[in-house]
């Protein structure tokens, strides 16, 4: 008896992990920390950076409200994942929709909480990135192109916290924004042609699903060259350390993209291309590692 209950507290754990899509929050919070570490306040030592409450307090509350946005995300599309994510909705479903929103509302107080030890200003800053969040997946979800830009706006947001903490104004870290900004519109419009079967379902009113796979394929192809052309800029013109590993990575990546992109018309082919997206975004995170070794061992 006891044994059958552990197994069901442990399959509503899983559950509730999917459900705020724990590994992702995990990989914000390591981008967060290496950001500010390598570009954000490279010119503080890093054991003061490390042990900033502040910084802690603002990854923290970031990582709250990321994680109450995937729970009001999933309580509106639940109908749209069922179609799309069978597997990973069944999964989700353990936990019921009741429990979903007391922990989205727990998570948003916790955000505020955290982000009150820092300023009030924080405090306004994560209540309007709060509710952002919320009027996004309640409304502007289904609004073809608007959708996707304010998504592509809202996963960005927590590192523009740390920008505005730090107040580095330097031309880099604007680079390095626009390229990430890029690569997130990109994934987002892939989703929306690798879930357009759901969406065609439910009447989203997505990029593909207004305009067509073809037009969808066009704007992909020009948001891809022109996050080609940003990592070529900070290849040329910022001093990035060993980093252009990872620039002329995605470069490469993001051609065979392209070259699968012409020929894609299946979920499957779809998948693959987010897939190779999500890669280039992850990698990118640990490869910030590679800005410049020796000057963080000096900065000790």
């Amino acid at each position: 008896m006891l044994t059958r209950r552990r197994k069901h507290i442990l399959l509503k754990f899983f559950s509730l992990f999917s459900v705020v899509r724990g590994y992702n929050v995990l990989v914000v919070v390591i981008a967060q920390y290496l950001a500010s570490v390598y570009i954000f306040a490279h010119n503080k030592p890093v054991k003061s950076v490390l042990l900033d409450i502040n910084l802690l307090m603002l990854v923290l509350a970031s990582s709250a409200t990321i994680a109450s946005g995937y729970i009001i995300n999933n309580f509106y599309d639940s109908e749209k994942d069922l179609i799309n994510k069978p597997r990973k909705t069944m999964l989700d479903r353990l936990v019921s929709q009741n429990t979903k929103l007391s922990f989205y509302f727990v998570l948003n107080f916790v955000a505020v909480v955290f982000a009150s030890y820092v300023s009030f200003k924080a405090v306004v800053f994560f209540s309007i990135y709060i509710f952002a969040i919320w009027f996004y997946s309640h409304r502007l979800k289904k609004r073809p192109l608007v959708g996707n830009l304010v998504s592509a706006i809202l996963t960005v947001t927590p590192f523009f916290a740390i920008f505005i903490y730090y107040q580095n104004f330097e031309h880099v870290v604007f680079a390095h924004g626009i390229f990430l900004f890029l690569l997130i519109s990109m994934r987002e419009l892939t989703k929306d042609l690798e879930n357009i079967k759901g969406d065609l379902a439910l009447n989203y009113r997505t990029i593909p699903v207004v305009y067509g796979e073809k037009m969808s394929k066009l704007m992909l192809t020009i948001v891809a060259v022109l996050t080609i052309i940003s990592a070529v800029i900070l290849i040329l013109f910022f001093k990035i350390g060993h980093m252009y590993y990872f620039f002329y990575l995605s470069i490469v990546l993001l051609l065979v993209y392209l070259i699968i992109l012409l020929k894609s018309n299946t979920k499957t082919h779809y998948l693959i291309l987010h897939n190779t997206l999500k890669f280039i975004i992850v990698s990118g995170v640990f490869s910030i590692l590679l800005i410049d070794v020796s000057i963080v061992l000096n900065r000790i």
